[in-house]
């Protein structure tokens, strides 16, 4: 097995000999036969144990066990002690979902200070296959079925080279020791169900199933590669990034048949399930301002445009407003602005960017007030002479409705002084009787 384990380490490149890896290890016959082998093979390691608190004693038990191993193999030991039902219960999520959670980022955290190059863990092909049946009973594109990664991220799984059969077989040839997890013989998990009920019964149909799935999963593996490289040249086409965050072009998404299969593949990525792609398909050709959501990102139906960002609504902030008082030089929140008074005379440069607007400072009435746009709001646009609703602006600009979602305004006595970033109000325009220029510049 070390020669088999050596040769899938170099084969996927998933570290190089001298570089200082991090093992996470339970104590489970996996993990301890990972570390056996490091061990073995002379490469730099050292060790982290999770402690979840969910198995008492046992879990206690566990950490002593994986503290004498590190010890026996004189390598340095990383033990971390988690609240993990409590933070499940905080955040909503799944006491397994939880631990997941909590184990990675500790793991990011030890990268980042210790040195480490990677983390290791001790994941086989007999998981590869579990996780593979696990996301076809969840509903998956093809990114589903590629298995679990040999080196994804900074997490290296160097034991995907063998079954569980064979680690097993390994640790009792050379009496490695190892402790049981006995939430393992539970089959309240989908994963233990999986495990315990269906793959025997699947060895009963067919006694080279393991094989025969490892061998598919490798071939989808392939497939989602020459698929990626085709999306490639699709997101050219359909995908425009803009200010508001990523957008796709309705008129070429409707040009692409299956459009629910592209339009899946397109924002997977981003947390949406294929139920909900197909909704937005069906909603293509209706009036904007549909939304959809994903866990992380949210979809916004415009004219032309479907328009991706992250999730709770673009640009959302605080409610209220922002006094701001006559002499504040800079403001960083919730938009970076920088405030200056100038003289207006023959050396007097007026800019025409719209991320500065310069004002009458003798019409400005103290203190300005920020704050975001509302049904009813009107003001005279630059050049104008009649007051106009904002919303007839936004329209007659053809504002997506991310754009309208992010308007901010700078308020002077009740007249809007400055659609920020777009018109300032005619009333405050410089005209020849100005004596000093208030200049508001859009830092962000």
């Amino acid at each position: 097995m070390i020669e088999q384990f050596r040769q899938h380490i170099a084969d996927f490149r998933l570290f190089e000999p001298g570089d200082p890896v991090l093992l996470a290890v339970s104590g489970g016959v996996d993990s301890m036969v990972m570390a056996e082998l490091f061990h073995r093979a002379g490469y730099n390691f050292a060790i982290a144990h999770c402690n979840f608190g969910l198995r008492g004693a046992e879990s206690n038990l566990d950490e002593r066990f994986v503290a004498s191993i590190a010890e026996s193999y004189g390598v340095k030991l990383f033990v971390k002690h988690f609240k993990t039902r409590e933070y499940a219960g905080f955040n909503k999520i799944s006491v397994q979902m939880a631990a997941r959670t909590l184990r990675y980022e500790w793991f990011d955290e030890l990268l980042a200070t210790e040195g480490f190059k990677t983390v290791a863990t001790a994941h086989h092909l007999d998981d590869q296959i579990e996780t593979f049946f696990i996301n076809i009973l969840r509903g998956t594109g093809i990114s589903g079925l590629h298995g679990i990664l040999a080196n994804r991220r900074g997490i290296v799984h160097p034991m995907m080279f063998a079954f569980r059969r064979q680690i097993e077989e390994f640790a009792g040839d050379e009496a490695i020791g190892f402790r049981e997890d006995s939430s393992n013989r539970s089959s309240k998990y989908l994963r233990n169900k999986i495990r315990h009920d269906l793959m025997p019964l699947l060895g009963e149909i067919n006694p080279e199933f393991r094989k025969t799935i490892t061998f598919t999963i490798d071939r989808m593996r392939e497939t989602e590669h020459l698929l990626d490289n085709y999306l490639s040249a699709v997101r050219e086409t359909v995908m425009v990034v803009n200010a508001d965050g990523i957008a796709f072009r309705i008129g070429e998404l409707l040009k692409l048949a299956p459009v629910e299969v592209y339009l899946f593949e397109l924002l997977q990525p981003y947390g949406f399930n294929r139920s909900v792609t197909d909704e937005i398909v069906r909603g293509l050709q209706d009036i904007p301002g549909k939304q959809y959501f994903s866990q992380t990102h949210r979809l916004v139906k415009d004219r032309e445009l479907l328009i991706l960002t992250e999730s709770g609504p673009a640009g959302s902030q605080p409610a209220g407003e922002l006094l701001i008082e006559e002499g504040t030089s800079e403001i960083k929140k919730p938009v970076q602005l920088r405030f200056s008074v100038i003289q207006n005379d023959e050396n007097l440069m007026i800019t025409k960017s719209a991320a500065v607007a310069m004002l009458d400072a003798g019409k400005i009435r103290w203190p300005l007030r920020l704050r975001k746009w509302k049904e009813g709001d009107t003001f005279v646009p630059y050049g104008m002479t009649n007051n106009k609703k904002l919303s007839d602006y936004f329209i007659d600009n053809k504002f997506s409705i991310v754009e309208k979602e992010n308007a901010w305004l700078l308020i002077s006595g009740n007249e809007i002084a400055w659609l920020i970033g777009h018109r300032i109000g005619n009333r405050f325009r410089i005209d020849p009787g100005t004596e000093q220029v208030l200049r508001i510049e859009l830092l962000d």
